[in-house]
């Protein structure tokens, strides 16, 4: 239908009288003050030939499809409008916007829209839904609502009770004031809507039944499916959006946060007891954000605060172990040893020529910090916290349910797959280009009519098959390995540039006492700037792989992007971390018989404490330098740069500087200069990897979880105040869980009990130690480990040219010491790798067995022992059903009594009953005389 001749008048407001900004009630309303903002869409125009000078400042001209026979436009106006002869693409963008907002409005969505009368400018589309759409949307969308029927939550047994009410009193300090908080005993039945059972529910006031958050959800998802056929017959918003037929789409944000006086909002509310530094002590007020942004971003921020709650006990037990290596520091005979010059272990020489022999005693210092990290306690923490994370992944569950209870969240896979069916922009292109490859453009037509009517035909033409899609997935599988072995690459380079700097620095006796700690500080920044210029390319790049694959809907693009873009995250963060752990130091060969990177430098090896300080370091460095750039830079600064841009932007954009005073005050120009919602990957992203170090390596660094606690404190805070003040209202998603992100979880779980295993077993001292203890030592202690633990060299055995120049010792060193199990030069076998060495290894290995299988068995157990349903909403939720049967036979009942009376009271009842049907059909009080939004308007087809 060509939008010229669409059955729609259009009310021009008058110029002449204008709505003074004062006359303004609301500033989420139209401007009759009556009808509700429920939506904005926002594009940018531009004319030719016009000049801003044309307008007129001050004044607001709105179109306002209201049904009404309209007047003319005036003059003024329709002069702006003829004069600018817009180009063809303009005029093209211009009627797929006509034709969309007519089809919107076929669907019963009521619109208000500013006029163009400048010469380039931003435009607002403000929707309203009235109640007729509202009652009809609710019912196709199965969306539940509470019921007149209230029922009280069953109470805990008396001593679970007794302890609820004194831990009450005792966090009272630490609730919000808000209103969800008040009473909890207390539930409405909840029941999808229906306009057959409107008896069924407690209707105060249309206006007020459906929530903000609701209402929004409603013309989102008329806005998803509507269709245009000037546009190629594109589905939805957010194929015009990619099309740049409209910049943006988004709900408004109730009022503002910092307003003066003491009207409120749910919005300041949140700003108030949840999105400001002050109130980080404060629980969050789960039931309210979720209520103002919707269930899935409700669950982010209740899965942020277990998980933050979590580590305060994980914190506690870190600080413990770390004090016991603190307290115990005195006592461990080994590092004694070491510390001892005494004894007087002359090594061998770190590097070629240069390098001098040396005494152990003088790696005192690195052998004390290690005993910090490297003790018995730290083998009893890595149960700990892999016993933790199952339990942490449990009390999710069991809280997921419990809000689903409370969420009214049960049942709602059919509304989940219904929202599957929408098809992303991208792939409807593609399909579209594919069709015109194989046929003329009736197909085209027929594609049209298929994807309008229905989206889930089976027919493969209308849809890719995998030979459309090889070559992407082809692009997927090379462009990951590639990436993957850049990551590794880089490692590599940055331990050529570890092995280079070594080498460099030991020729100069200034520098040559000190190489060990530059280089590893040095070569540990160089990895967290990589590490963070490359999770910005990964991400990046994750998002382009995973269009080019073509998913078809949005929840599909979500988790493969997801997937994507963790599967290289997690290697870009970790290999630095998994080659100081379990790679580095074991290729080095031995004195006489070294291995060389490029024929001139030996491979590096451990300090003389062993691997598990550097570790220790790599992983500290890494994770708070992650955590404090992110957050400060990434999360902070970036967003305030945006802001700022956009602000300049708008400022210097001609045509626009004499509307901003006019404009200044309204709540959809407010929200459209704020940042547009792209999702909760980010965030999830952050938290996962940082539970991959909070678990995977927690062996090495037990204060892990204290820095990540610190950090959430600071990052719950700093989310809620992203999406309070500086993120345009996303819109509300109905979710029963976390999604792809819980399995995540659960894989890293798993994965830290193998990590930490052979972190105990391979990196530190541990199994060496006990099997000395035990086999080797003569009176069970470990006096004397030190010297078993170091083998013999012949220093007359060294290859010509790389005995150390003008050495101290040349003329007293006859056999040098270096740290392994071989057989020592007088041996049969001189250098094989001694009996001691096979049972360590032996050990080793056997210890991760057991290690893992214990593990295991008790996370399974505490999985076992932890029901994944608390006990007390399994039963409400049984109560519940009963209790919905019981109301709906009473409501059955009262209705065949009043069948059954008299003919007078009978025929009252008919009129009773006739005219609450009519309050389900009939317009809203607030709708204007002859609105197309009417019952009978014709529903877009799907």
């Amino acid at each position: 239908m060509d939008p010229e001749n669409l059955p729609v008048i259009n009310n021009y407001l008058d110029t002449n009288e204008p709505v003074s900004s004062g006359a303004r009630v609301s500033r989420m309303h139209f401007y009759d003050n009556q009808r509700k903002v429920d939506y904005v869409l926002a594009y940018h125009y531009r004319k030719r030939g016009a000049h801003p000078s044309q307008g007129l400042p001050g004044q607001s001209l709105a179109i306002v499809s209201n049904g009404e026979t309209g007047k003319e436009p005036p003059a003024g106006g329709s002069q702006d409008i003829e004069l600018g002869r817009l180009d063809a693409l303009e005029e093209e963008r211009r009627e797929q916007r006509d034709e969309f907002e007519h089809n919107l409005m076929e669907a019963g969505l009521e619109l208000e829209k500013d006029l163009e009368s400048k010469s380039q400018g931003s435009i607002f589309v403000r929707i309203h839904a009235p109640w007729q759409v509202l009652a009809r949307e609710a019912e196709f969308l199965k969306i539940k609502v509470p019921t007149k029927k209230m029922y009280e939550i069953k109470s805990e047994g008396c001593i679970a009770k007794k302890f609820n009410e004194i831990l009450q009193k005792l966090s009272s300090p630490l609730k919000p004031r808000v209103p969800e908080h008040s009473n909890n005993k207390m539930k409405n039945l909840s029941y999808p809507f229906s306009r057959e059972k409107m008896y069924l529910y407690n209707i105060q006031d249309k206006d007020t039944f459906f929530d903000n958050a609701t209402r929004s959800r409603i013309v989102h998802e008329i806005l998803k499916r509507t269709a245009c056929s000037r546009a190629n017959n594109t589905m939805g918003i957010n194929s015009l959006i990619a099309n740049n037929i409209y910049e943006a789409a988004y709900p408004l944000h109730d009022g503002e946060y910092d307003s003066p006086g003491d009207d409120m909002n749910d919005r300041k509310l949140l700003y108030q007891e949840w999105a400001r530094y002050g109130v980080f002590y404060k629980f969050q007020p789960i039931d309210l954000i979720r209520k103002y942004f919707g269930e899935k971003i409700g669950l982010y921020f209740a899965w942020l605060g277990l998980y933050t709650s979590f580590l305060i006990p994980s914190s506690v037990i870190g600080v413990i172990v770390f004090l016991y290596g603190c307290a115990t520091i005195e006592e461990d005979i080994p590092s004694k040893e070491m510390c001892d010059q005494q004894n007087a272990f002359t090594m061998c020489p770190l590097c070629d020529k240069s390098c001098d022999y040396w005494n152990l005693s003088s790696a005192c210092g690195t052998a004390r910090a290690s005993h910090l990290f490297d003790n018995p306690a730290t083998v009893f923490f890595s149960i700990f916290m892999a016993l933790w994370a199952t339990m942490f992944l449990e009390n999710w569950k069991r809280l997921q349910m419990r809000l689903g209870y409370f969420w009214d969240l049960t049942g709602i896979e059919e509304e989940e797959e219904r929202a599957q069916e929408h098809s992303r922009p991208e792939y409807e292109t593609k399909v579209r280009e594919k069709m015109l490859k194989q046929s003329d453009k009736s197909v085209v037509q027929k594609l049209g009519t298929n994807m309008t009517e229905s989206e889930d035909e089976d027919d493969d033409e209308d849809k890719l098959s995998w030979r459309d899609r090889f070559p992407g997935y082809l692009i997927n599988f090379v462009s990951i390995l590639f990436m993957i072995a850049l990551t590794f690459s880089i490692v590599f380079a940055v331990i050529v540039y570890r092995i280079t700097v070594a080498a460099a620095l030991s020729l100069n006796k200034d520098t040559r006492s000190n190489v060990r700690v530059t280089v590893t500080a040095t070569a540990v920044i160089i990895n967290l700037v990589v590490i963070l210029i490359l999770d910005e390319i990964y991400g990046a790049v994750a998002k382009w792989l995973t269009k080019i694959e073509v998913p078809k809907t949005e929840q599909t693009f979500e988790e493969r992007l997801i997937l994507k873009a963790f599967l290289l995250k997690f290697v870009n963060a970790y290999s630095p971390i998994f080659y100081v752990a379990f790679f580095k130091g074991r290729f080095v060969g031995r004195p006489g018989s070294y291995v060389y990177v490029f024929n001139d430098y030996r491979m590096e090896e451990c300090a003389p404490g062993g691997c598990l300080m550097e570790l220790c370091i790599q992983l500290s460095i890494i994770m708070l330098g992650k955590q404090l750039i992110q957050n400060n830079i990434f999360e902070i600064g970036v967003p305030k740069l945006k802001k700022l841009f956009r602000k300049l932007k708008d400022e210097t954009e001609p045509g626009e500087t004499d509307s901003a005073h006019s404009k200044h005050s309204e709540q959809w120009d407010r929200d459209y200069s704020l940042e547009p919602y792209t999702g909760l990957t980010p965030e999830y992203m952050e938290m996962i990897i940082q539970f991959g170090f909070v678990t995977l390596f927690v062996a090495s660094f037990p204060l892990a979880p204290v820095f990540a606690l610190l950090n959430n404190v600071i990052e719950v805070r700093l989310d809620a105040k992203k999406f309070v003040t500086e993120l345009r209202r996303p819109d509300a998603v109905r979710t029963k869980d976390i999604g792809i992100w819980f399995d995540i979880l659960s894989g890293i779980g798993k994965f830290s009990v193998i990590s930490n295993a052979f972190v105990i077993a391979v990196t530190s001292d541990f199994i060496p130690r006990l099997v000395y203890q035990y086999a080797y030592s003569h009176n069970g202690t470990l006096h004397g480990f030190v010297n078993h633990t170091l083998s013999f060299f012949n220093v007359s055995q060294l290859k010509e040219g790389t005995q150390p120049e003008n050495s101290q010792f040349d003329e007293e060193v006859q056999f040098c010491r270096f740290k392994d199990y071989r057989e020592p030069p007088w041996a049969p076998n001189p250098y094989e790798f001694s009996k001691q060495y096979w049972s360590v290894l032996s050990a080793r290995l056997a210890f991760v067995i057991i290690f893992q299988n214990l593990v295991m068995f008790l996370s399974v157990l505490v999985d076992w022992m932890i029901p994944d349903i608390p006990t007390d909403i399994s039963d409400q939720i049984k109560k519940e059903k009963g209790l919905l049967v019981d109301f709906f036979l009473k409501e059955e009942h009262e209705k065949l009594k009043l069948m059954d009376e008299p003919a007078p009271s009978r025929q009252g009842g008919a009129h009773h009953s006739r005219r609450s049907r009519a309050a389900s059909s009939a317009p809203s009080s607030r709708s204007q005389p002859g609105s197309i939004a009417s019952s009978g308007s014709q529903h877009t087809n799907v």
